[in-house]
Formats: C-alpha cells, structure tokens, sequence
C-alpha cells in the first residue's frame, strides 16, 4: 500500500468531506465541518502561506495537516504544523511524510522556528520527539453536556451592565474587533504576538461559517464592550467557545462569568446539546470558570517547538 501526500482540493466536496471526517476521527473534542475547512484553506492572511495537506492511502484520506507562518508573531520566522492521523489507520508512514512535507514547505518560506500541537498520549509524543520537536506547555481540550447539566442560574446584570449579541453589531464591528484584539494578545502563548489587522480580521473571523452571532454574547458596561464569549456551532447540536475575554480594564468584576452563562443558557435553548471548549493549563482563571459551569476535562495536547539552525 502506498501512501501520499498532496494539497487539499477545496472546490470538490467529496476531498473536502474526508478531510473533515479523518480530522473529526483524530480530533473529535473540535468542531471540524467542510465549510470551516474550506475556510480556513481558502480565507487564511496569504503572508502566512497557510495550505492544508492531505495524507491519502490508495484513495483513502486517513491523515491531515494544517500549516503557515505566524504571521501575527513579532519575531520573524515563527511558524505553525499541526498533524493529525486517523488512529485506526497509525503506523502507516502518514505522519511523517505529512511532517516532512510541512517543514519543507514553511522552511521555503523563511521559518526557523516550527509550533505544533501534539496529543498527549504515548506514542504522539515518541513521534514528535522522534522528529525533534520538544515539548512547552499543555492546554486541555473540555466538555459540557449542555442537555444533562443544570447551569448556573442567570442573574440580572449589574447597573450600567448590558447583555447584547454579534448580531447587534452587525452594521459595524469594529467595537467587536477591538475588544478580541485587546483580550487576544494577554492569551497564554508562545511569544509576543500581534493581533490581525481589522480586515483580516473580519475576513477570518467575522465571516466564519461556524461563527453563531445570535449565541455570541458581547457585555457593555456604559456602553462599552467590556467582555465577551465567541460561540461556534455546527448546525448538529454541538457548541464550542471560540474566544472568552474581557478588557484589562474590567476583569475581576465577573464579566466573562456573565456573558459565558448568557451564552451558554441560549444555546440550550436553541437546541445545543454539548459544548466544547479549550484553555491553556495554565490560564487558572478561565479553567476555573470552566469548572464553575460543569465543563470536564476530556482530552490534553502539547505544544511543541523545534528550532532549526
């Protein structure tokens, strides 16, 4: 049997459908649906030369790859590889042959400095180890079942506190924008990083197929954005958090907790079944938050780095 490894094919439904099946079997604590894939491959920064790989086997796709610079890093040559292989079909070559073709491609490209996320389980971590890649920090991938677990009551906000959606900013964005952009850069991370400039960021984020407006809850305090959760969801009844935050200037007041559960009790009520979300191990604060709803740790990856000479 032979395996290789070519780019995805984003205008044919059935390529796209593989990948997404193969990285839901290795990958199923993220919501993976053709339309965020096709996204992402089509609708990525074109500095960071993002491509996404497919890993097939006599016209199986049984591993992918998600790749490109770190165009938001300030110190050039960073860059990104995330590999994941079906695990009914390990032991074939895929991983590596998906590696190999990743570093070749980024290092054409200027990077010195390669980030991937690895399982933390045994023999994902041998493989990166294998191929140089030592580890840095864990996050936790969580999980809430929304349809068996009583949350938090909802409380009326404070005075001068108001609860509103995405879709309420629907005309302009851009408070949306700059309240992710301040939240964004003190998220646990590799280095000092900047966030995207406003078109890059409406194009990535704002017109995301999985970005649910209506279930996006965004917090004003005297009418301005002061903290917000970013809701996912794939149409089956799963949510996921894309981005919890609240502005330096209003933590410790409880914000994230209140646009969380408005957020959360929504998405029950229009029918979400589980949600999902991830945070770094050590942002204490927003696991902490997470434990407070009911959310269980369900799976850990690793980061990793290897610095080429």
């Amino acid at each position: 049997m032979t395996v290789i490894v070519r780019d995805l094919h984003p205008q044919d439904p059935a390529d796209v459908e593989n990948f997404t099946r193969a990285r839901h079997l290795a990958l199923p604590h993220v919501l993976w649906t053709p339309a965020g894939v096709i996204h992402r491959t089509l609708h990525t920064d074109p500095a960071a030369h993002y491509r996404s790989l497919v890993a097939e086997e006599d016209g199986e796709v049984i591993g992918t790859a998600q790749l490109g610079l770190a165009e938001d890093s300030q110190e050039p040559g960073h860059a990104y590889l995330n590999i994941y292989v079906r695990p009914d079909r390990t032991r074939r070559g895929a991983g590596a042959l998906l590696v190999r073709t990743a570093e070749d491609h980024l290092t054409a490209h200027g990077a010195t400095k390669l980030y991937s996320w690895v399982l933390d389980e045994p023999q994902n971590l041998a493989f990166a180890q294998r191929h140089g890649y030592r580890p840095t920090r864990p996050a936790h991938f969580l999980h809430l079942d929304l349809a068996h677990t009583a949350l938090p009551a909802l409380q009326p906000p404070p005075p001068g506190v108001e609860l509103r959606t995405a879709t309420d900013f629907a005309d302009d964005p851009r408070p949306f924008y700059e309240l992710d952009a301040e939240t964004a850069v003190d998220e646990p991370s590799d280095g000092d990083a900047t966030f995207m400039a406003y078109d890059t960021w409406i194009e990535e984020n704002w017109k995301h197929p999985l970005l649910d407006r209506a279930l996006t809850t965004i917090v004003l305090v005297d009418g301005r954005p002061a903290a917000f959760t970013a809701a996912h969801t794939d149409g089956t009844g799963r949510y996921a958090t894309a981005m919890t935050g609240t502005a330096r200037a209003f933590r410790g007041r409880g914000l994230a907790k209140l646009a969380k559960n408005d957020s959360l009790h929504r998405a029950r009520a229009a029918g979400c079944t589980e949600a999902l979300t991830g945070n770094d191990a050590g942002n204490e604060p927003m696991l902490a938050i997470n434990k407070w709803f009911g959310y269980e740790i369900r799976a850990t990856e690793v980061r990793h780095v290897r610095e080429l000479s």
